[in-house]
């Protein structure tokens, strides 16, 4: 019944944001470092780009770097649970696995747009950055969103531990951010790294919050459309997992 399944999914997204909320260290960091690194990094960029190309390359390439380490969020979640050994008994209640990962999700989908907008208000408020479509840069936010949501699942659904789950999202978020241009502009990188972005959720979400900073309706839909395609690829991987049995306590 769709009442029930509204009611399950409430009590997990109320439980889940306890759970965020009482071990709030990791959250803390990822909404503080963002901008401690954009004032630092700022002044670099815009002496090598200009001013307005500078500031936005440092607030959008932050941005994108921090939240896909934000990643870890939902992954952490998700395989905390299989550490507790109370995933398998999750299973096997009513909640179906999207309900289960929904509930691990909301809260994170929360956290991961209050980063987003934390760094984008703070370049725009007090950096000066350009924003010339405020509801095209909401789109591109929440696509970019869904995505990270989806691939952190996945992480957390299929890893073994939380070093191999670390090393994924630390190694798996820099890699990423640097295809995706969001470190150093594309144009400045060798010719190789250009071609294979594209493989880059990174470069998708890099591209979809630039274009919505001027206003570009057009890269915002497209790069927001192979990001959704990237969060069904994503989700549908997590959910297989967990509706299988391979996200299971027992290989810890």
């Amino acid at each position: 019944m769709p009442h029930d399944s509204a009611l399950r999914l409430g009590a997990l997204v109320r439980l889940n944001t306890a759970l965020l909320l009482r071990e709030s260290g990791p959250l803390a960091s990822r909404l503080v470092m963002p901008l401690v690194l954009l004032t630092l990094l700022r002044p670099l960029y815009q002496a090598a780009q200009g001013d307005e190309a500078g500031n936005e390359q440092a607030v959008v390439g932050v941005l994108v770097m921090f939240s896909l380490l934000a990643m870890s969020l939902v992954g952490t979640a998700v395989l905390t649970e299989r550490v507790w050994h109370t995933w398998e008994r999750l299973r096997v209640t009513a909640a179906r696995p999207a309900e289960l990962l929904a509930g691990k999700a909301v809260p994170v989908l929360v956290a991961l747009l209050a980063q987003q907008g934390l760094v984008l208000g703070y370049g725009v408020w007090l950096l000066d950055l350009r924003l010339d479509a405020p509801a095209l840069l909401g789109v591109a936010c929440l696509a970019w969103t869904l995505a990270l949501l989806a691939m952190g699942a996945a992480l957390g659904a299929v890893a073994r531990s939380f070093g191999e789950l670390s090393a994924a999202y630390d190694i798996g978020g820099m890699l990423l951010s640097a295809l995706g241009g969001a470190l150093v502009p594309l144009s400045q990188l060798p010719h190789w790294v250009g071609t294979v972005a594209p493989l880059s959720p990174g470069y998708w979400g890099f591209g979809a919050l630039r274009g919505a900073l001027h206003g570009d309706a057009g890269a915002v839909f497209t790069d927001a459309a192979a990001l959704l395609g990237f969060a069904v690829a994503a989700a549908l991987a997590a959910a297989y997992a967990v509706g299988r049995g391979r996200a299971r306590s027992d290989r810890l």
